[in-house]
């Protein structure tokens, strides 16, 4: 009799503690499950509708823009800098925006003379834009926008030597921003950009094209 009582204890035992196992892992399955499901919807989707119904909108970022600093240099160059560009949306598709714009970088320059022989010299440019900007296909996670700008830029190119070393002299040009932008949006207000553009400028004789990218951050406000 006390054996068999002994031997029912102990599958009691037993059977209690496979459910409290079963317990346990079915708790941290539904863990698991609810924490990878708030990720995926972290990363898959915003966590607010996109109604690109806002009145302004306010990009900045970094920029990236290949460039010659002399018509007759026989190598381009590559410079970085800053971007901000603010919009005021006429339309849930059309709006106006203003750009300004700023890169430095060293480029490869002509021979000079024995007593000064520079390698690389610095340049740097600032630009000022205005033009349209048209948001194309969009919905609740991304959109695409085309923009057209127009403006100067004023480039300083000497630096510290008097050498014609085939640089431009200082001056201000007219420039242009061709091209659109992926808008992956993290929340109503807030979206992260990949901006490509077509720079034309006229700082020489003739009008030359160049590539320009940014990336960085967009907040938008206001309602229309």
């Amino acid at each position: 009799m006390l054996r068999l009582m002994t031997a029912r204890a102990a599958h009691a035992h037993k059977l209690g503690a496979g459910l409290k196992v079963k317990a346990v892992v079915l708790a941290a399955l539904a863990m698991t499950a609810a924490t990878a499901a708030h990720a995926q919807n972290g990363k898959i989707g915003p966590a607010a509708q996109a109604t690109y119904d806002n009145k302004y909108e306010v990009y900045g970022g970094i920029n990236f823009m290949n460039f010659q600093a002399g018509q007759n240099l026989p190598q381009r160059m590559n410079m970085g800098g800053g971007e901000l560009m603010g919009t005021y949306w006429l339309t849930n598709r059309l709006g106006v925006a203003l750009d300004y714009r700023g890169e430095a970088g060293t480029t490869p320059v002509l021979p000079s003379p024995a007593s000064f022989r520079p390698s690389r010299q610095l340049v740097y440019m600032n630009m000022g834009m205005a033009g349209v900007q048209y948001r194309g296909p969009k919905n609740h996670y991304a959109a695409v926008d085309y923009h057209a700008l127009i403006g100067v830029s004023h480039g300083v190119f000497d630096g510290p030597t008097t050498y014609d070393v085939g640089l431009y002299t200082n001056r201000t040009k007219p420039i242009g921003a061709f091209g659109g932008s992926l808008d992956y949006n993290r929340s109503k207000n807030l979206a992260f950009r990949l901006q490509p553009d077509l720079i034309v400028e006229h700082f020489g004789t003739e009008y030359r094209e160049f590539f320009a990218i940014s990336a960085g951050v967009i907040y938008r406000f206001g309602k229309q």
